[in-house]
């Protein structure tokens, strides 16, 4: 009776041991469900925009094989897309003599990771265009559609002056795309003659209005900063992170190629 118990505890270890890294490979594959949800007042315009803005894809860094190693040998999470870059370019060369050999090496403070603690969408985040029609004398409704009049330019930023902003601002941007999944850049613009088809029907004896508004997400969270190491041992290699600091920090980044309208009618001038 032992020996048959024995027998199906180790047959469930054994199923175990097959099927849990499937699951974890399933798990780990589910796509990320966005924070923000569009309203159906915003519209998308990458077609009809006169300007074409650069696309703002940045796909996530592939450390090497080497940058990997000294990347999981840090205590503190390493995700500034630049410094992965550089241990991307390091070269060091282990020879036979090499036991006893110590060296470190530094490479600069740097900001090494964004954490973010809310992702949320202003969808009026700035005027861009004001289109009108004063049907007040008419006899039958007019429609009206979207006509962007001068070219604007609109651009994000953050909250607060923080050491190598530049590469802050990489990791917001990134983290606000993952989790947002919207297309987000620092500087978008709105050619001058972009239309968009959608009809707005203005009443008799109203002035009718038709707001274009820039929007943009705001990414609030903080950004950890080390100075950073490479310790050479003998044939081992790691990173060692020294006075690490963290900051609070948020930002503004406009939603590329998306406005948001508003509608209104009514009696008097505005």
């Amino acid at each position: 009776m032992k020996k048959k118990i024995s027998l199906i505890i180790l047959a469930m270890f054994v199923m175990l041991s097959i099927f849990s890294p499937v699951y974890a490979e399933r798990k780990k594959e589910e796509p990320k469900i966005p924070s923000v949800t569009i309203p159906n007042s915003v519209l998308n315009i990458t077609k009809e925009n006169t300007y074409p803005n650069p696309s703002q894809d940045m796909p996530t860094l592939q450390p090497s094989e080497l940058a990997q190693k000294l990347i999981d040998s840090s205590k503190i999470k390493i995700e500034n897309p630049d410094l992965i870059r550089m241990l991307n370019e390091t070269t060091v060369n282990s020879t036979p003599f090499a036991i006893g050999y110590r060296a470190f090496i530094y490479l600069g403070q740097w900001p090494l990771n964004y954490e973010s603690k809310e992702t949320s969408a202003n969808w009026e985040f700035q005027k861009i265009n004001t289109n009108y029609y004063d049907n007040r004398g008419g006899k039958a409704p007019y429609q009206i559609h979207y006509v962007q009049e001068t070219q604007k330019v609109v651009k994000g930023g953050l909250t607060a002056k923080v050491p190598s902003a530049d590469d802050v601002k990489k990791m917001m941007l990134l983290k606000g795309m993952e989790k947002s999944g919207l297309p987000l850049a620092f500087e978008t613009i709105v050619g001058g003659g972009t239309k968009k088809d959608q009809l707005y029907n203005i009443p008799t004896k109203r002035l009718g209005y038709l707001y274009g508004y820039a929007p943009a997400v705001n990414e609030k969270g903080k950004v950890t900063y080390g100075e950073v190491y490479l310790m050479l041992k003998g044939r081992k290699k790691m990173i060692i992170i020294k006075n690490v600091t963290s900051q609070g920090i948020g930002a503004w980044i406009p939603v590329q190629d998306h406005i948001s309208f508003r509608f209104s009618a009514s009696e008097a001038p505005r």
